[in-house]
C-alpha cells in the first residue's frame, strides 16, 4: 500500500476516531468516494451529486490512492470541488460502509465492506498495461481478490457487458449491476441546449464544428497524428468551420497542459479549441457536426448521440466482440494524411443519407437510457442498507455551457476569386485560413492571395511586416477615428496595401495606399447570389445534401450584426488586383454557401 501523503493530513471531521464529538451532522452510514486518475475522479464528481442530494445520514468523504501513472491533476480537482480528501493510509482505520470507485484499481485495504466500481468509460472495451505486472489487462475488470472476497460489485451500463464479463473474468458472475450510463442521459437531455452550447464555443451560425476525439496511449489518434488538428485547420475554410479537440485525462495528467499546448501550439494560434479535460468534453460532443475518433469512448458517444463520424485511428488494444468494435466495422475511416475538407464532405454527405446507421452500435452499449441514476441510486442505497430517500428518483440535468478556450486569431491568408458578370454584377469568392497553418500557394488566373492580419493583436511582427491587409480590431465610434487609425497604420507597416476599420454602426471604413478613403456598406436587401456557376476558389464547396443550415446568418457579419473588415478588405484588394474597383458599385461577396453584398464607395481622396 502506498505511503501516508505527506500533503494530507488524518482527518478528524468527518470520519476521525471521535468524529462524533465534532461533526454537526452525524449520519449513518460511512461512504468513501476512492479516487485514483484523472479521470476516475472526474466521473465519480459528475455521477455522486445528483444520486446523493440532501440525505443527511451519508456521510461521504473522499480518498486518493497515489499510486497511478495518470493520478496528476486529481487531488487539485478534489480540493477545487470542496470535498473533504483523507489519506490513502487512513481508509483501514474508519470502517466504511461502502467504498465507490470509478476505478478498478485502487489498492483496497482488507476489510469486509463492499466496493461499487463504476465505469469510466463504456463497457470494456480496451486492453491497457497492468500496473501490478508487465502484462496487459482489460480495462474496468475488478481485482481477483475482491471478487473472491465477494466484496467487489461492477456497475455495467448494459446486460451485454454483464455477459462479456463473465466470459472473459468468471469470478465476476452475480457481482454485476446493469445501471446504464448517467453520462449519456446528460447527453442526451441537453441536444435542445446545442445552439447555446455552439455560441458559447464561437461557432457562427453556418459553421461546422468538427470534434477531434482521441483516447490515450501510442495507438491512439493523438499519439499517432498529432498534426491532425493544425492539417484540419490548414484546409478547412475559416468561415465555414470550427475545429475542436478533446483528449482522454490519462493525455492530461501524464504529459501535462504546457507540453500539450506546446504539441498543439500551431493548431492553437490557429483557433483550435482544446477543451479542458474535466466537463466541457460533454456540451462540446454535443454542440459538433462531425467526430473524427478512435477507439476512445467519446467516439462511442458521439455515435450513439446520431453524429456523424470517422475513425483516425483504430488500435489492437481495442477489444474484439464490442459494441466499440461493431462501430469500427460501420464507421468510414478517415486518411490524416489526405485531403480533409473533401474526407468530411463525404462522411456528412454519405450519413444525411443513412442517419441511423449507429442505433444499432448504440442499443448494444446503453441499457435503458433516461433511467440510470435513479437505477445508480438505487443500487447504491441498497448496498449502504438503506431506505433511498421518499423524494422522486433524480433525473438526468441539462449540462451547463462550455467555456470558450480558443485564442483569437491575428492573421490569415486570403484566396479570393473574382468573377464580373455580363450584367456587369461583380463577384468575389473568399477563402481564408489562419496564418499559423496556411499552405500558401501560387495564384493562378482570375485568383488572388493575400495576407491579413491584425497588427495591434498579432504577435508575430514577420506577418505584420509581411501583410497586405491591414485590420482594425476594435470598431471605431466614428468615421474620423478610423481614419485615423488606418493611416497610422498604413504609415507604420509600409507593406500595407490597404487599411480597414470596422464602425460602430456595421459599417467598414477602407484607406489605401495612394491615400483614398470610403465607407464600404451592407447592402440593405438581400439580392441574387451570383451569375450561375460563378467561379470559385479551391476549397469553397457547396454543403452535402441534407446538411445545410436553416437561416444561416449573411456572410461575413458577427452576432452583433456588424460587417467582418477582413471580408471588406478582401473584396477591395480583390478588385485593385483585378484593376476593376467599382466607384459606387455593388458587389457579391461568397463564403462557402453564403453569401452577402457590400457596396463600395466613391472613393475620395
Amino acid at each position: 500500500m502506498a505511503g501516508r501523503s505527506a500533503d494530507i493530513p488524518f482527518l478528524r471531521v468527518p470520519v476521525g476516531h471521535d468524529s462524533h464529538r465534532w461533526s454537526t451532522f452525524p449520519g449513518e452510514r460511512k461512504l468513501v468516494v476512492a479516487t485514483r486518475t484523472l479521470t476516475s475522479t472526474i466521473r465519480a464528481l459528475e455521477t455522486l451529486p445528483s444520486v446523493l442530494r440532501g440525505d443527511p445520514r451519508v456521510t461521504v468523504v473522499f480518498a486518493h490512492d497515489p499510486t497511478s501513472a495518470f493520478g496528476d491533476g486529481s487531488l487539485d480537482l478534489l480540493h477545487d470541488s470542496g470535498c473533504r480528501v483523507m489519506p490513502w493510509d487512513q481508509l483501514p482505520h474508519i470502517a466504511p460502509d461502502l467504498i465507490l470507485s470509478a476505478s478498478e484499481n485502487i489498492d483496497v485495504p482488507e476489510g469486509t465492506c463492499p466496493v461499487l466500481v463504476l465505469p469510466h468509460g463504456i463497457g470494456f472495451q480496451k486492453y491497457v498495461p497492468d500496473s501490478r505486472s508487465p502484462r496487459s489487462r482489460l480495462s474496468g475488470v475488478a481485482p481477483d481478490a475482491l471478487l473472491e472476497a465477494g466484496r467487489a460489485w461492477t456497475a455495467v451500463s448494459h446486460p451485454e457487458q454483464e455477459r462479456q464479463l463473465l466470459a472473459a473474468h468468471p469470478k465476476s458472475a452475480g457481482r454485476t449491476l446493469v445501471i446504464g450510463d448517467p453520462c449519456l442521459d446528460e447527453l442526451l437531455v441537453s441536444g435542445d441546449r446545442r445552439g447555446d452550447y455552439r455560441r458559447a464555443l464561437g461557432v457562427a451560425d453556418g459553421q461546422r464544428l468538427v470534434l477531434v476525439s482521441s483516447t490515450w496511449g501510442p495507438t491512439s489518434l493523438i499519439g499517432r497524428s498529432p498534426g491532425l488538428p493544425a492539417r484540419l485547420l490548414s484546409d478547412l475554410p475559416w468561415d465555414e468551420y470550427r475545429v475542436a479537440l478533446v483528449l482522454h485525462p490519462n493525455v492530461w495528467a501524464a504529459h501535462g497542459a504546457w507540453y500539450l499546448r506546446a504539441l498543439q501550439a500551431e493548431a492553437l494560434d490557429a483557433g483550435l479549441l482544446l477543451i479542458p479535460p474535466v466537463h466541457d468534453w460533454r456540451p462540446s460532443l454535443v454542440a459538433a457536426d462531425m467526430v473524427i475518433g478512435d477507439h476512445g469512448s467519446v467516439t462511442l458517444y458521439g455515435a450513439a448521440l446520431g453524429k456523424p463520424l470517422a475513425l483516425a485511428a483504430y488500435g489492437k488494444d481495442a477489444v474484439p466482440g464490442t459494441a466499440g468494435a461493431d462501430l469500427a466495422r460501420l464507421a468510414p475511416r478517415f486518411d490524416p494524411e489526405d485531403g480533409p475538407l473533401r474526407q468530411i464532405e463525404d462522411v456528412l454527405r454519405a450519413h444525411a443519407g443513412e442517419p441511423e446507421q449507429y442505433s444499432p452500435v448504440a442499443a448494444r452499449a446503453f441499457d435503458e437510457p433516461g433511467t440510470s441514476l435513479a437505477r445508480l441510486r438505487t443500487a447504491l442505497y441498497g448496498l449502504l442498507r438503506l431506505e433511498p430517500p421518499p423524494a422522486a428518483s433524480p433525473p438526468p440535468l441539462v449540462l451547463t455551457a462550455p467555456g470558450n478556450p480558443a485564442s483569437a486569431v491575428a492573421s490569415w491568408v486570403v484566396a479570393t476569386g473574382i468573377d464580373i458578370g455580363a450584367t456587369g454584377r461583380t463577384v468575389v469568392t473568399v477563402r481564408r485560413v489562419p496564418a499559423a497553418v496556411a499552405d500558401v500557394r501560387d495564384e493562378k488566373a482570375g485568383h488572388f492571395s493575400h495576407l491579413s492580419v491584425r497588427p495591434d493583436d498579432e504577435r508575430d511582427r514577420r506577418l505584420t511586416e509581411s501583410a497586405s491587409v491591414l485590420l482594425g480590431s476594435a470598431p471605431a465610434p466614428a468615421a474620423s477615428a478610423a481614419r485615423r487609425w488606418a493611416r497610422d497604420a498604413l504609415a507604420r507597416w509600409p507593406g500595407g496595401l490597404l487599411a480597414t476599420v470596422p464602425l460602430s454602426s456595421g459599417d467598414c471604413l477602407v484607406a489605401l495606399r495612394d491615400g483614398r478613403t470610403g465607407l464600404v456598406t451592407v447592402d440593405a436587401g438581400r439580392t441574387d447570389p451570383g451569375p450561375a456557376g460563378a467561379e470559385s476558389t479551391g476549397g469553397t464547396h457547396s454543403r452535402p445534401a441534407g446538411t445545410e443550415d436553416t437561416d444561416p446568418r449573411p456572410a461575413g457579419t458577427d452576432d452583433a450584426g456588424r460587417t467582418d473588415p477582413g471580408l471588406v478588405a478582401a473584396v477591395v484588394y480583390s478588385c485593385l488586383r483585378a484593376d476593376h474597383l467599382p466607384d459606387g458599385g455593388l458587389v457579391t461577396v461568397r463564403t462557402g454557401d453564403a453569401h452577402m453584398d457590400v457596396r463600395l464607395p466613391s472613393w475620395s481622396p
